[in-house]
């Protein structure tokens, strides 16, 4: 099994090259922090960028959506599709206003989805959806029934390319700009959790379940 996604025009990181990557290990590591990207896809000549949850097993990526959302109606059909992930990692501040920069964590996939409609397997890629999400949720939550199921349309979306561009370290100013009384340097930046806010409908005496103690 190949290690790494095969390169050409579509996946090759042309800008600064020395930041792009193609081993599955560091692009799924990339996909596997978070769980929003956004879908680009084309529909008849008009673009559009949306953005929506997912989940990652394999070289599968799983989405949902209701059955009429545009989306999935036009995604189901095995468009194009170029999906997209980001983690902001810190503001890279320089002396000079050209080199001010980010660090950050990127991966762009390409590939086709095609629609799961065998009920077993949907219900399967909507568990690797909210694990994604939140671990642990899926067996703290009630199951979807079969109305529920017959509305949501999921879909499996293999990554036959992707890359991934990655940023780390100081700024890089001119030679002649180190003499410049200017602070520079990297400001971090997190994704924190906050502490969880009740529902108010919320019956009383029912504790935070594992899967949020687990995430604060």
């Amino acid at each position: 099994m190949a290690t790494s996604y095969p390169v050409d025009n579509t996946n090759k990181v042309k800008r600064i090259p020395k930041r792009g990557h193609y081993d599955k290990a560091t692009i799924y590591e990339i996909l596997d922090v978070g769980f929003l990207c956004h879908l680009g896809f084309s529909v008849n000549g008009q673009p559009y960028v949306i953005p929506t949850s997912y989940g990652r097993k394999g070289d599968k990526i799983y989405l949902h959506g209701a059955t009429t959302s545009r989306m999935m109606v036009n995604l189901e059909e095995g468009i194009p599709v170029c999906l997209t992930v980001t983690h902001l990692d810190g503001l890279v501040l320089a002396r000079s206003a050209y080199h001010h920069s980010m660090n950050y964590r990127s991966v762009v996939c390409f590939g086709t989805a095609k629609l799961i409609a065998d009920t077993a397997e949907k219900e399967e890629a909507l568990k690797v959806i909210s694990d994604q999400i939140l671990k642990g949720r899926w067996e703290e939550s009630r199951l979807p029934i079969a109305k529920e199921l017959k509305a949501t349309t999921v879909l499996e979306l293999t990554i036959d390319q992707a890359s991934a561009k990655i940023r780390t370290g100081p700024p890089g100013d001119e030679k002649q700009d180190y003499e410049l009384p200017i602070w520079a340097g990297v400001v971090p930046c997190q994704q924190v959790w906050g502490s969880p806010i009740p529902d108010p409908l919320l019956r009383e005496g029912i504790e935070a379940a594992d899967s949020i103690k687990n995430l604060v």
